[in-house]
């Protein structure tokens, strides 16, 4: 008996694995642009009023613009940041916040020789290797306001207010959490006294806890284990620690926000994550449940960081403040008050061409259109008109132009009004004016 020889597939007989984003990235579709779109537009508005520049950032920087200004005893510089070196035998690091990459610009620019304080903000993507949940990736975008040169408190309260309109222009109700951490003396006499309280309740903690307890005390005022929030009670509170000039500028921020109608509560156990904050630090938590769980997300914070540019090797006693807002978690606090923008595409005119000669010469024409400003949309890879004219329907265009191979020949074009399907024949060469005219007298009888 033969036995046949096994033939292996060829690689064309191979079917190719289906690939997917890495896990904690996503794709941002079509779709959503609408509400990205007024994102941008919210945040441009409002800086603009504001006078902040924009400033865009790079993606890498050297790793130690992050372990000098975040601390090396925090969860990001610890096991959150992609980290790698280059060919070239650099280490650098894939930005996980914003406030340390502005504070370098701030510095290699020379901008401290410019009227202070210099206001910036950026609208960017960062980069954090946490576990993906609802409204946090490994590739997330923040709106970021930095203003520095300046410890003036006003700032902090225009920072804490800008923070607070954005999320309220984007249909987003929140109320801003507040506290002061102090001067970096005071912070470190209160971690002091922090630590002893906590040894003393030490057979109460658990195992993440113990190591925040002798890394970094102040962090267990931001745990959510089990009990700690019994603990919590008890622990002494930073505030008490002030000294009579940080409690001076920490009551004019209060001042400034009652003034603005900002609502705010005093949460003595908030501290952030980052080391370089002194002073006032806030998040803004959204007022409704938000998510399958109907938890009430952090939608942002931020707060002061008077040390953080000398650190950096910046002038001493440059004062600053800033925040950043996570859009991914905006976006889920937008759906729940049903505050997201319609995401159908809606047009004026509407462009329809029937054979191949129409297309041709549509081309041109639609380009005259679309460059005299006017609101024009198309299906160039569509023949039939009825399907054309369906979608300008769906797209709300009052008028719609047609050409065809009869009109090609004749140098005309024809138009269609859309509502009461009345149509006229027109020179080519005068659509545009003909158009742009009728489009502005139907504005006028819509007011009236």
């Amino acid at each position: 008996m033969s036995v046949k020889p096994k033939v292996e597939p060829t690689k064309s007989a191979k079917k190719l694995r289906t690939l997917e984003t890495l896990r904690g990235f996503r794709d941002i579709l079509p779709d959503e642009q609408a509400a990205w779109d007024k994102i941008d537009d919210v945040a441009r508005k409002l800086t603009q009023a504001y006078g902040f520049g924009r400033i865009r950032l790079p993606a890498l920087e050297a790793t130690s613009v992050f372990e000098r200004s975040i601390g090396k005893d925090t969860d990001i510089v610890e096991k959150e940041m992609f980290t790698f070196v280059d060919q070239g035998g650099v280490k650098m690091t894939l930005r996980p916040e914003g406030t340390a990459s502005v504070a370098r610009a701030y510095i290699e620019h020379g901008m401290l020789n410019q009227p202070q304080p210099v206001k910036l903000w950026y609208l960017e993507p960062f980069f954090r290797h946490e576990r993906p949940q609802a409204g946090r990736y490994r590739q997330f975008w923040q709106l970021g306001l930095e203003a520095m040169g300046s410890d003036d408190s006003v700032l902090d309260a225009q920072i804490i207010l800008m923070a607070y309109n954005f999320c309220k222009d984007l249909g987003v109700e929140t109320i801003v959490q507040i506290n002061s951490l102090g001067t970096a003396a005071i912070r470190k006499s209160y971690t002091s006294d922090l630590a002893k309280y906590f040894k003393g309740h030490a057979k109460k903690l658990n195992e993440t806890d113990l190591k925040r307890l002798q890394r970094n005390p102040l962090r267990l005022l931001d745990s959510k284990e089990a009990g700690m929030e019994e603990l919590k009670a008890g622990a002494p509170q930073l505030i008490e620690y002030l000294d009579d000039e940080t409690k001076q500028h920490f009551m004019k921020v209060l001042e400034y926000l009652d003034e603005a109608e900002v609502p705010y509560t005093l949460n003595p156990f908030l501290v952030r994550g980052l080391d370089y904050y002194t002073k006032t630090v806030f998040e803004l938590v959204s007022t409704n449940p938000i998510g399958e769980n109907g938890s009430q997300l952090a939608l942002g914070g931020g707060g002061r960081y008077d040390g953080l540019i000398p650190l950096l090797g910046g002038r001493e006693a440059t004062g600053a403040v800033g925040a950043a807002l996570g859009i991914e978690r905006i976006l889920l606090a937008m759906k729940t008050a049903n505050a997201m923008p319609d995401s159908r595409r809606v047009a004026d005119v509407f462009f329809c061409q029937l054979g191949e000669a129409a297309r041709r010469k549509g081309l041109k024409i639609f380009e005259k259109l679309r460059q005299s400003d006017l609101n024009v949309a198309e299906a160039f890879a569509k023949g039939n008109l009825k399907a054309q004219l369906e979608i300008a329907d769906k797209m709300q265009a009052s008028i719609a132009i047609i050409l065809g191979q009869k009109e090609v020949l004749d140098g005309t074009i024809i138009i269609r009004d859309m509502e009461a399907g009345a149509q006229e024949i027109v020179d080519v060469e005068k659509v545009v004016g003909i158009v742009a005219k009728r489009l502005q007298d139907n504005k006028k009888k819509q007011k009236e």
